[in-house]
């Protein structure tokens, strides 16, 4: 299928040279970026891009879609992380494959509409017969491209971890349902619209066996490793009590290190820890919205950045966010860096950066992310005639005026959102199943 995207405002490339280019055409062609520039000839499908910013689509390298069903639980609304856990693992314990399926509608839905063209998911536990299975069948019904990964808890509250014993599995079973997702599932292919990853759920979850051999799997699969790390001072205390050690030292001596894999939060890295992933490449997923909403504390990605850390953005889940608008995510990442580091300490350009092809490297994904000549058609039109851009002097500086919600997005050419709506999704019947769900959990 071909289309042109025409008399774009403003292209914003994340090029290698950055290149922004005014009043362009892109052209698209089987899902790849066939050719840029002015006044392109084209005999297919046209979208009207005058007033708009053209972006890459954004990249979420960290979520928990089955969560936009607890949002705002009171008793978790104030408590720190492990607090937090507790108030809603019960909760998460009555979940079946409908929940997770409907909840990943949602999540996905709400993340196309602010942007996001390819997203990470982190699912580390499967009560009531629910399998990754059923997120993985959510993603391509809205049509994102996924990078799912197969999580997992098997350090009950018994046996001195966090979660109750109903929510953990026997690690022999865990790394054997990882072997069927990633050879039912996983495409290693440039382009490819499902990948999928090992991500035993945290250090204070999972036996010390389980992340050994999560990693040894991995890469005998050729699949990248995804957990959360050093997350909050009780995650720190947790590390140094049970293992003698800090997050950074325990990842590197179970093969926790590596372009191939990525840790969740990180805001308590040190500088050893940072210089450590800054040489082995190792990528961090910083969730601005939600270690504040947690009060965990501000992540040193200036200084991850600074050092060569990979750095992509993530919206976490949505009971710890609770949105899941991955635009207003890099604005807050801004936000941050420049409460703790001054006012120059980030760009808009740079956290646009962070959110789209800063997020692809950090998922292994060479083929998204920016845009150029045969990269995926992956793109976000953003409107700037609206109230929120009326006065801007740099449109192209989306983080500081907006908007928030795109007008229209391409996934692998294919549009998802078109002025301002899902295409591909009865998004009101799915809204209303998944408020009587909620009620559900309530009751």
């Amino acid at each position: 299928m071909a289309i042109l995207i025409r008399n774009a405002s403003t292209v914003v490339t994340m090029d290698a040279a950055r290149s922004e280019l005014s009043n362009a055409d892109i052209r698209i062609e089987d899902g790849v970026i066939a050719d840029i520039g002015k006044g392109l000839e084209h005999t297919g499908d046209v979208i009207d891009a005058r007033g708009c910013v053209v972006t890459p689509g954004l990249v979420n390298t960290h979520h928990h879609l089955y969560q936009t069903l607890t949002r705002a639980v009171p008793g978790g609304q104030d408590a720190l992380l492990f607090g937090w856990l507790k108030t809603l693992y019960p909760i998460w314990s009555r979940f079946g494959p409908e929940e997770m399926f409907i909840s990943a509608q949602i999540g996905l839905a709400e993340l196309a509409l602010s942007g996001c063209t390819l997203t990470s998911d982190h699912l580390y536990l499967f009560p009531n017969g629910a399998r990754l299975d059923d997120t993985i069948a959510a993603a391509q019904e809205i049509g994102l491209r996924f990078h799912p990964t197969r999580g997992a808890m098997s350090i009950g509250e018994t046996d001195g971890g966090l979660p109750p014993d109903a929510l953990v599995e026997r690690e022999a079973h865990i790394l054997e349902d990882c072997i069927r997702v990633i050879d039912t599932h996983h495409d290693p292919r440039e382009g490819a619209m499902v990948r999928v990853g090992v991500a035993p759920c945290s250090p204070f979850s999972v036996s010390r066996e389980l992340m050994r051999d999560a990693a040894l799997l991995a890469r005998d699969k050729g699949v990248m490793l995804h957990t959360h790390l050093a997350e909050n001072d009780e995650d720190i205390a947790y590390s140094e009590a049970q293992f003698g050690c800090r997050p950074g030292q325990y990842a590197e001596e179970l093969g926790w290190t590596g372009p191939d894999v990525w840790h969740a939060h990180c805001v308590k890295l040190d500088g050893q820890e940072i210089a450590l992933f800054a040489k082995s490449r190792t990528g961090v997923a910083h969730c601005p919205c939600s270690n504040c909403r947690l009060g965990s504390g501000i992540a040193p990605v200036r200084g991850m950045r600074d050092a060569g850390v990979p750095v992509g953005l993530g919206v976490d889940g949505s009971a710890s966010n609770d949105a899941g608008n991955l635009i207003a995510e890099a604005r807050q990442a801004m936000l941050l860096q420049r409460v703790a580091n001054g006012a120059d300490a980030m760009s808009a350009r740079e956290a646009l950066y962070i959110a789209t092809r800063g997020g692809a490297e950090v998922l292994g994904r060479d083929d998204c992310g920016r845009i150029a000549v045969g990269k995926r058609a992956d793109i976000a039109i953003w409107d700037i005639t609206g109230v929120e851009s009326a006065g801007s002097w740099d449109p192209a500086a989306l983080l500081l005026a907006g908007p928030t919600r795109v007008k229209h997005l391409l996934v692998e050419g294919r549009q998802v959102v078109t002025d301002g709506h899902i295409t591909t999704l009865d998004l009101p019947r799915v809204t209303e199943r998944q408020k009587a769900l909620a009620r559900a959990l309530m009751s």
